[in-house]
């Protein structure tokens, strides 16, 4: 009688110890995905003040219409990007046409002066900002969801119950990584 009580307790223990490690894991998972859909949200934001910005360029630098194809295109790249490494890639490569933009703008005085520039520049810093924030979050909760994945005894449910795979994380290039950290390119 006594050890069919310490099995039914040890059995207890465990399936314990599983639903819990299952919870942790499903509530780490939704955490990402939010995390996720905020990062998406603030690109969309600055997708959509690109254009805005591109026609008020326009109008002072109306012969430098190879960076404004080029500006149209990397968001279109970005905006079509699926999952998390395609998206790293197009806004790696959309950060870099920015770059030439603003390099552009730079050289007209009386456009650096024009208001609705200045808030469009404000605009974009400001969400730039939260990019950056939301992506450090989305990266802390990739790295607890892929650790507690891959610790003893959790791995064991998680390969169990689906939890099979790492999420990626969120990632600029080095090169592009001074950009997005400071966006020295939207402070004139």
């Amino acid at each position: 009688m006594a050890v069919l009580i310490i099995i039914i307790v040890v059995v207890g223990l465990i399936g314990l110890f599983a639903i819990t490690a299952y919870n942790a894991l499903v509530k780490l998972n939704q955490r990402a995905e939010e995390a996720w859909s905020d990062i998406t949200v603030q690109l969309k934001r600055r997708y959509d003040l690109i254009p805005n910005l591109v026609n008020t360029v326009k109008g002072y630098a109306a012969h430098e219409s190879g960076v404004f194809e080029k500006v149209t295109e990397a968001r279109s790249n970005a905006i079509n990007a699926q999952g998390v490494a395609e998206t790293a890639k197009a806004e790696n490569a959309f950060q870099q046409t920015m770059k030439s933009l603003f390099a552009v703008a730079e050289a007209y005085p009386d456009l650096k002066a024009n208001q609705n520039f200045l808030e469009l520049q404000a605009e974009i810093t400001d969400t730039e900002d939260k990019i950056q924030a939301s992506r450090r979050f989305y990266n802390g909760v990739v790295r607890d969801f892929n650790t507690k994945r891959k610790v003893f005894p959790t791995n064991i449910i998680a390969g169990l119950v689906g939890f099979k795979t790492d999420k990626e994380f969120f990632e600029v290039d080095d090169a592009q990584a001074a950009v997005v950290a400071q966006p020295v390119a939207v402070n004139f």
